[in-house]
């Protein structure tokens, strides 16, 4: 019976690494844009005002007109034998003459409150022909009122009148000179359309030098673009173009960032041979004695592992602080750090007393693990190996963070207290560890650009311990 074919499970789509993120809209575009709200509103406002102006200007231009034929109208004005309305001369404008011209006068007799006088004969202008001005009530009638009327169903009219106290009448005379408001409609909208065109015109070239001073101001931006791009692919390493010195500092930040990849990339190739390296001789040591079926192997076992578990230890906690150390932001206050590793050292040494003194509110520019790794692993080297007594002081100077730990117990020569800082040198090998507590203090606080040095407590008479940590602002 054959069995039947496996079925080849197909592999599924792979998952596009860099997900597109959710763009923000473009910075030529909110630029063009509020450029172009800020032009619209300016040419709106402006304009507007404009066109209140120029309207105005005109329409008393109009009105100047009007009042100037008024004034001859009334210079030119006597009163008859029978007591009516007469002019000595003909008007100057023969559209008074035209019918329907469009352009009329009227003088009309009043009383004191404005009203028309009965059995007082109008004297119209021909071109009124069969239509007669309104006579409006007023009571401020020695004053020139301008107004619009549209008592004419066919053309709407402005109108200039006046009361007049003629010499020998007892009576008041209206004068009213009337003209239609076409033509000034019409120059009004050749005006609008003037201002509306040229403002328009204004506008689409202020934008349109809007986007162009923003594509131009913006392309420094497209060609760091472009560089980086360039570095991602290998075909450089750095930008190295010059640019504007607004963006100047931006392409010196990349470079440095680059860098800053680049030593953190080397320092992790250094890390991984020095541990493969590290690792070897054990791992051959093992193979021999393996290969040769040794009688002590399992000693030797545990001897070489003991000593690869140290160079990993050491290893691991310098990478974690290499990988920390790229926190700008990176910040620990020392005393609360103090005081978690003073009561973990004191449940596990019962008869080790650990005093705390000094600035409470002293804080470092390193990270709270590593604070802890490197506080931790002096206090308890210091419980270990003192007489019982601990003594931790903390000050602060200008640039930095001094952590004092002192203890009661026999010190170490000054000979050697720089080789005691190796990784895996123990003076006293009858007590557990690895040796790894103070190469671990000295290469975390080398990274952070702290030190430690190691002295003669003058006060316990034993070891002195001073960790010096960058002071965080």
């Amino acid at each position: 019976m054959n069995k039947p074919m496996p079925v080849e499970r197909l592999a599924p789509a792979p998952v596009a690494t860099r997900k597109r993120r959710r763009s923000t809209g473009s910075l030529t575009r909110r630029m063009i844009g509020i450029a172009a709200i800020w032009i619209v509103v300016l040419l709106g406002v402006g304009g507007y005002a404009l066109d209140r102006i120029l309207t105005t200007a005109i329409t008393q231009n109009f009105d100047a007109q009007l009042d100037y034929v008024l004034t001859a109208l009334i210079a030119s004005s006597e009163i008859g034998p029978d007591g009516e309305v007469l002019l000595n001369r003909p008007p100057a404008d023969q559209r008074f003459l035209e019918a329907y011209s469009r352009l009329y006068f009227q003088i009309s007799g009043t009383t004191a409150d404005g009203r028309a006088v009965p059995n007082v004969a109008d004297f119209p202008s021909r071109s009124l022909w069969d239509r007669k001005l309104q006579v409006r009530p007023d009571l401020n009638h020695f004053n020139v009122r301008t107004y619009d009327s549209k008592e004419f169903e066919d053309e709407e009219l402005r109108i200039v009148e006046r009361n007049v106290r003629l010499p020998g009448s007892p009576i008041l005379w209206r004068f009213q000179v009337a003209e239609s408001r076409e033509g000034l409609d019409e120059q009004i909208k050749v005006l609008r359309r003037t201002l509306v065109r040229s403002f328009g015109a204004l506008g689409l070239g202020l934008i349109l030098l809007a986007a162009i001073q923003a594509f131009y101001g913006l392309w420094p931006l497209r060609r760091v673009r472009r560089s980086i791009a360039q570095i991602r692919s290998g075909e450089k390493s750095r930008i190295e173009e010059r640019f504007p010195q607004e963006i100047e500092p931006l392409t010196e930040e990349l470079n440095a960032l680059l860098v800053h990849n680049e030593v953190q990339a080397e320092e992790a190739r250094t890390h991984a041979g020095n541990l493969a390296h590290a690792l070897k001789t054990p791992l051959t040591v093992i193979t021999n004695a393996a290969t040769a079926n040794s009688p002590d192997l399992a000693d030797t076992v545990c001897r070489e592992a003991t000593t690869m578990r140290r160079q990993v230890d050491h290893h691991l906690a310098r990478a974690r602080a290499i990988g920390r150390r790229s926190s700008a932001q990176a910040r620990a206050e020392v005393w609360p750090s103090l005081q978690a590793v003073e009561r973990a050292v004191s449940k596990i040494y019962d008869n080790v007393t650990v005093d705390l003194d000094g600035e409470r509110n002293a804080a470092v520019r390193v990270e709270r693990q590593d604070l802890d790794e490197m506080l931790g692993n002096l206090i308890e080297n210091a419980a270990k190996y003192g007489g019982g007594r601990v003594f931790v002081t903390v000050r602060t100077t200008a640039e930095c963070v001094e952590i004092d730990v002192e203890d009661d117990g026999r010190g170490i020569p000054e000979a050697e207290r720089v080789s005691i800082f190796a990784r895996g040198a123990r003076l006293d090998t009858g007590k557990p560890g690895t040796g790894l507590g103070l190469a671990i203090v000295s290469d975390v606080a080398e990274i952070y650009a702290g030190s430690i040095v190691l002295e003669e407590s003058e006060d316990l008479g034993g070891l002195l311990a001073r960790l010096k940590l960058p002071l965080s602002g």
